[in-house]
């Protein structure tokens, strides 16, 4: 982890905490691991590292039963792993789920294994209706706010983005 990706990391935090978010459950990205460390480190937060994405998918639902704010970090093939529980629980109960996923196969990501998630991820999400924001840009980080609102607003999941450029400090 870089100097940038714990920048970036800490804002992603701190903009989580200005949103409302107090539980927060991750699964292991080395994308993430700036996001994951920061939350981690933070009192702000209930950070549960969990072993499955469907774990994730479920304690924030039921946080949000709760009234607690919460989210969900995962990498962009997990995503594809719940849509089954995120179409039979969240939307057939409306229950707001915010998810921090990771654009994996996209531009600049190295790694050629992950090409399905950059042909997959984005008709997926269209596929289902769920409404996602990428994130490319550190200026941008603010915008999770607005997309945390957006899932209390109507009641439905939503997915905020990065790109691998933001998270490993690709970009100034």
């Amino acid at each position: 982890m870089n100097d940038k990706s714990s920048e970036r990391g800490k804002r992603i935090a701190d903009e989580l905490a200005a949103c409302g978010v107090r539980l927060v459950a991750s699964l292991p990205d080395n994308w993430l691991t700036g996001v994951i460390d920061a939350v981690d480190r933070d009192d702000r937060f209930v950070h549960i590292p969990v072993n499955r994405e469907e774990s994730a998918i479920g304690l924030c639902s039921g946080a949000y039963m709760g009234a607690m704010g919460c989210a969900a970090l995962m990498g962009a093939s997990g995503f594809m792993t719940v849509i089954y529980a995120i179409t039979k629980i969240n939307y057939t109960y409306e229950i707001p789920l915010f998810l921090l996923l990771t654009l994996r196969g996209g531009v600049g990501d190295h790694h050629k294994h992950h090409a399905s998630n950059s042909l997959y991820l984005r008709p997926v999400l269209d596929a289902i209706n769920m409404p996602y924001q990428i994130i490319d840009e550190p200026g941008d980080i603010s915008v999770i706010s607005r997309c945390y609102r957006h899932t209390r607003t109507f009641s439905r999941p939503m997915a905020v983005v990065f790109t691998r450029d933001l998270l490993r400090g690709g970009r100034a």
